[in-house]
């Protein structure tokens, strides 16, 4: 099973943006504990981070063919990246969102996700270890069929 994780704008700045807010661990850390934790649940982990829209949804329209599920952390095209909502949508995958801080405890335009509203979830608040939240139930999801 193939899971792609996807991050978008200023994640690549991990571990020096507003550890305060994002924590201390930079993205390479976090892609690598996520694919370290794929590999116990025999899931193959492919990671992608671009600062581009068009970037990100070029890569999904592109990968998911041979993929299973897609985790996805969009930073502040979240809110407003209709066009990477459309293209999730279209993948017809089972998707889990995530957010390193709680967006609802932010600022007013934060709180609303155009991408979490098709997402299977929405993890936000749990710094990096959201993402391994995300894995585990995206596994469970697909080798369960959808019935969890």
């Amino acid at each position: 099973m193939r899971i792609l994780l996807i991050n978008g704008p200023n994640l690549n700045a991990l571990g020096r943006r507003d550890t305060s807010l994002y924590g201390s661990k930079t993205l390479p850390e976090i892609e690598s504990a996520v694919i370290a934790g794929g590999k116990e649940l025999d899931a193959e982990v492919s990671c992608f981070q671009s600062n581009s829209e068009g970037a990100i949804v070029d890569y999904i329209q592109e990968q998911t063919p041979n993929a299973q599920g897609i985790i996805i952390n969009g930073g502040a095209l979240s809110h407003y990246g209709l066009s990477l909502r459309d293209a999730l949508v279209d993948t017809g995958l089972p998707v889990v969102e995530v957010h390193l801080s709680n967006i609802h405890a932010r600022e007013s335009w934060r709180q609303r996700s155009v991408t979490g509203s098709v997402a299977k979830g929405v993890i936000a608040g749990l710094g990096w270890s959201g993402y391994l939240y995300a894995l585990d139930y995206l596994v469970t999801e697909i080798t369960q069929g959808g019935e969890q």
